[in-house]
């Protein structure tokens, strides 16, 4: 039976796609490193690099806040690994906030790839964190202590306070989503709500790209890409509060062409059965990172 390729890289590039004249999605300029990587079916899922507020350690949620010096060289390596190893890409996805789009750009721009089409998608954006957006992670862990600020930040279906209408992080008065419905646009969102918020386009929009023989990369969030690993790697609600997605690292799954699951890889760090590339050390002090921002 013949394996397709699906690579997810946690981090997330213009609300429509575009097609550069002369070109053509299946079109590759990279050496494929394997025969398997030659196989019709590539995805990749990039958490953007760090941003200022991750820096500054605060809820961000949907506040459209840029990357850091950091997070651009997290970008820029991610793709420059990918280039290595010789991955292609016919078409990107990304979510409408500049952290993700400015990561998916750097990627392409290593990979040679500007030219293949980019698609915005909103659901695609991060988790909202409701009335905490804005605000200190551990300055609210002292206000409010460590298990309750777990219980808003980490549980799979209690989400935050929400933010009231007036405020200016709710969405509804963000010209970016004039065009979205107000009462689909959300107040606070627990992972629960941000996984059936994404997965609706994940089926209908991206996975059928995927069954076509589409290779695609995704530049997203960290509740977005665990919503969809949890998906993937068949995770349970309460493992997959404990998982930690670091930014700008590939992480690459080997899917079963028929069943499109993952094909467990040895290296591959639980629960996931993908591989992140790059230095496996580095990786798990990286995922360390994540963990500690509210100790």
């Amino acid at each position: 039976m013949f394996r397709s390729i699906f690579v997810l890289v946690a981090s997330f590039a213009s609300c429509s796609a575009f097609t550069a004249n002369g070109f053509h999605g299946n079109f590759a300029r990279n050496k494929s490193p394997s025969t398997a990587l030659s196989m019709a079916h590539t995805l990749v899922l990039v958490r953007h690099g760090e941003s200022t507020w991750n820096q500054e350690n605060r809820f961000t949620g949907w506040v459209d806040c840029p990357l850091n010096e950091k997070g651009i060289q997290e970008a820029t390596s991610g793709g420059k690994i990918l280039r290595e190893e010789g991955f292609t890409f016919d078409k990107a996805y990304t979510s409408t906030l500049k952290r993700a789009i400015k990561t998916l750009w750097l990627i392409l721009e290593e990979l040679d790839l500007m030219y293949i089409p980019i698609v915005n998608l909103w659901k695609l954006n991060e988790r909202h964190y409701g009335a905490l957006q804005g605000l200190n992670k551990q300055e609210t862990v002292d206000k409010h202590g460590k298990d309750q600020v777990l219980v808003w930040r980490r549980s799979y279906d209690i989400p935050p306070p929400p933010v009231d209408e007036s405020s200016e992080y709710f969405p509804g008065n963000d010209p970016m989503y004039k065009n979205v419905p107000k009462s689909e646009l959300p107040k606070a969102e627990s992972l629960k709500l941000t996984e059936e918020r994404f997965m609706s386009d994940w089926e209908n929009v991206i996975l059928p790209e995927i069954k076509s023989g589409k290779k695609i990369l995704i530049a997203a969030h960290g509740n977005t890409l665990r919503a969809l690993v949890k998906h993937l790697d068949d995770i349970s609600s309460d493992d997959i509060t404990e998982l930690n997605i670091p930014t700008g690292v590939p992480l690459v799954y080997e899917l079963d062409e028929v069943t499109l699951k993952p094909i467990p890889h040895p290296d591959a760090i639980a629960p996931l059965k993908g591989r992140y590339l790059g230095d496996q050390e580095d990786i798990r002090r990286r995922i360390g990172a994540v963990l500690a921002q509210t100790k």
